[in-house]
């Protein structure tokens, strides 16, 4: 009999149940069906109110050109032109309010419950990837000030994630006081005030100081530099500088055991990744083999005295060509001594540029590598930045029209699109273009040519370009382009397209080069259309 009823409630709670589900699901499809037919009644709307306004303001215009012209019994009162625009104004606010609160309360309330899964959802995944503060409170207030994405297992404490979890501009305090044990702090002082004594004689020298006024300006700061660290620290911050600087020591020696590797963000936010090296190695290298932008000149051998006297003489003929190169330039006055004597290279400073692998986490669940080339005092850094003081003001001059400058400027030009010029409507289409191989184009060649008829393109860059021909800035562009090398891996590489995206001439030369191919989009857009990058 106990059986019977159990196995009775049992079915009635399993209807219910499935009661519930399907209510809550034909709930959902009324639901789905109503915002069909609003949106179907809001087009109407919309077509209506632009075919009255439209109306209304042919009306309006002839009524004010009869009332200036004064046509007979066609005039009115300045009071009652003035009441009429006034009453006129307050309708119109009134209805745009109300029809924005109806349309948003019926959005909120429709989706609202939508919302709020897809947000559990979010908060779940980012949960289970990402590694939180012990020292927070609550869990939702962890996620939102975590800075550490885990894709990998580790063997990381939590006193260890938690200090990994303060991102990458974290710099722990004090570090500099308990360096090393066998030093005094006026010998650590000492050492670390070298750096800034060699930058204030370059400093000096390069602008000519006085040497007496700049032996009594360096006096007086390395006094100061004396007095600001030679202060003992409290012994609470120096007991979390000890701590903070085993904790950094036992991350160091875990990473390596468990074969980990940590890196910041290719989006530039405060923010690590903790990842699996041989994986992350492994898409590099995929990087590297699929592209078609670098190619390897020389394939070294670890420490092979040879083959590294071979890299010297390589990098040696470069610097070598590229001298001549502008030297021929001058004699043919193309360019001046003083540009001339900027551009030269020397040898001793040019260092070969490394390359590197940044993760970009902004795909959902998936991770792409981004490479960035440091290149600041390679062979063609000097060239790189001339060029782009000459070419960046032409290229912001010519995408000045169909730049967003920033969000704020995006907004501005959505609303009068909108508001002003009443183009936006139900059946506008909103399309976003990502160019993935942006500091990569195009071959060489193309990029030259296609910088060259921009540049002849538009007679306006005669004063910009400072008396620098074309066919110089194409020569120059040559040596920029064709010279960029870089070391990865025990393998050094060039360039086949673009250019390192480090480089400030880089932007300034894809900016030109899309110019010219967002062309191409434009003959394909209505008149009047809003379209900026």
């Amino acid at each position: 009999m106990s059986t019977s009823i159990n196995t009775n409630i049992i079915t009635t709670m399993n209807d219910a149940i499935q009661q519930s589900i399907l209510s809550d699901k034909h709930h959902k499809v009324i639901q789905r069906k109503e915002m069909d037919l609003m949106t179907i009644e809001i087009r109407k709307v919309e077509r209506t109110f632009y075919d009255c306004q439209k109306k209304f303001n042919n009306e309006l215009a002839t009524m004010w050109r009869n009332h200036r012209n004064l046509v007979k019994n066609q005039g009115m009162s300045t009071t009652l032109t003035n009441l009429i625009e006034q009453r006129l104004q307050n309708i119109t606010d009134r209805c745009r309010d109300i029809y924005n609160y109806r349309i948003n309360y019926y959005l909120r309330n429709s989706y609202d419950d939508l919302e709020n899964k897809k947000e559990c959802d979010k908060e779940v995944q980012n949960k289970a990837r990402i590694g939180f503060s012990s020292s927070s409170s609550s869990s939702s207030s962890s996620s939102l000030l975590s800075f550490l994405i885990i894709d990998t297992i580790h063997s990381l404490t939590d006193k260890q994630i938690q200090l990994l979890n303060r991102g990458p501009t974290y710099v722990p305090p004090c570090q500099m006081y308990i360096s090393s044990s066998c030093q005094s702090i006026d010998d650590i002082v000492k050492r670390q005030y070298r750096p800034l004594k060699h930058q204030l004689a370059v400093l000096f020298s390069k602008h000519n100081i006085n040497p007496a006024l700049s032996m009594a300006f360096d006096q007086k700061i390395n006094d100061k530099f004396q007095n600001l660290f030679s202060t003992p620290i409290p012994t609470m911050l120096q007991q979390r500088a000890l701590y903070e600087k085993q904790l950094i020591q036992s991350i160091r020696y875990t990473l390596k055991e468990d074969n980990l590797i940590l890196r910041r963000t290719a989006d530039h936010m405060n923010i690590f990744y903790l990842g699996n090296r041989q994986n992350f190695e492994a898409k590099a290298n995929e990087y590297l083999t699929k592209t078609d932008a670098y190619t390897v000149i020389i394939a070294m051998d670890g420490e092979n005295d040879n083959q590294q006297q071979q890299l010297q003489n390589e990098l040696n003929e470069m610097i070598e060509s590229i001298n001549f190169a502008l030297k021929v330039l001058k004699s043919r006055k193309a360019i001046d001594d003083n540009i001339t004597s900027r551009l030269l290279l020397h040898a001793t400073n040019i260092k070969i540029p490394s390359l590197y692998f940044l993760p970009d986490v902004s795909k959902e669940d998936e991770m792409e590598l981004l490479p960035f080339i440091i290149s600041q005092h390679s062979v063609t850094s000097k060239i790189g930045k001339y060029l782009n003081r000459l070419l960046r003001p032409f290229a912001d001059n010519i995408m000045k029209s169909t730049t967003f400058r920033h969000e704020a400027d995006l907004i501005k030009k959505l609303n009068h699109y909108a508001s002003m010029e009443h183009r936006l409507n139900s059946t506008t289409l909103f399309c976003t273009i990502k160019i993935l191989n942006f500091n990569v184009l195009d071959i060489h060649k193309n990029m030259i040519d296609t910088v060259a008829y921009v540049l002849q393109d538009h007679p306006q860059t005669t004063n910009i370009l400072k008396h620098i021909s074309i066919n110089t800035i194409k020569n120059l562009l040559q040596l920029f382009l064709y010279n960029n090398i870089f070391y990865y891996n025990d393998k050094i590489y060039t360039f086949t397209k673009g250019s390192p995206n480090a480089m400030p001439l880089t932007d300034t030369l894809s900016n030109i080069y899309i110019f010219e191919w967002q062309k191409l989009i434009l003959k394909n857009i209505k008149q009047n259309e809003l379209f900026g990058r």
